[in-house]
């Protein structure tokens, strides 16, 4: 499967990391719009267990505005998603989506748009504790 994010395998621990992004975020205009606990969800609708992995929906809204005027039906790729996930040796692992692999993909008028959102969501995210 193509990589569709733009991933850092840190030695922090999960629970620290996961206090981490929602700031570093801040610091690059997104905030946090969702927040899916996917280890609590599939234990509550399927009884399994997983390992702790939640995903937080960015947005910028400044650039997402941007996007909508250019097509409405780019809502379906809002907000960003950001995964925080604990690896088997107990550290984090984080994915940002990278919009130049979906939104830029989508049409080519978003390119210099999913341009600077990639810039910004890995200015924020390379500056984790790795």
């Amino acid at each position: 499967m193509a990589e569709l994010g733009m991933t850092w395998k840190l030695k922090t621990k999960y629970d620290d990391a996961l206090a981490q992004v929602p700031d570093r975020l801040k610091t690059e205009g997104f905030g946090l719009l969702t927040r899916i606990d996917v280890k609590a969800t599939l234990k509550e609708k399927l009884g399994v267990d997983f390992r702790r992995y939640q995903i937080l929906g960015a947005c910028n809204p400044t650039l997402a505005h941007q996007a909508l005027g250019l097509d409405l039906g780019v809502g379906v790729l809002l907000p960003c998603n950001v995964v925080v996930y604990e690896a088997d040796d107990g550290t984090a692992v984080v994915t940002a989506v990278d919009p130049m692999k979906t939104l830029a993909g989508m049409d080519p008028r978003f390119n210099a748009l999913a341009g600077e959102v990639r810039l910004r969501l890995h200015r924020a995210l390379a500056g984790l504790a790795a």
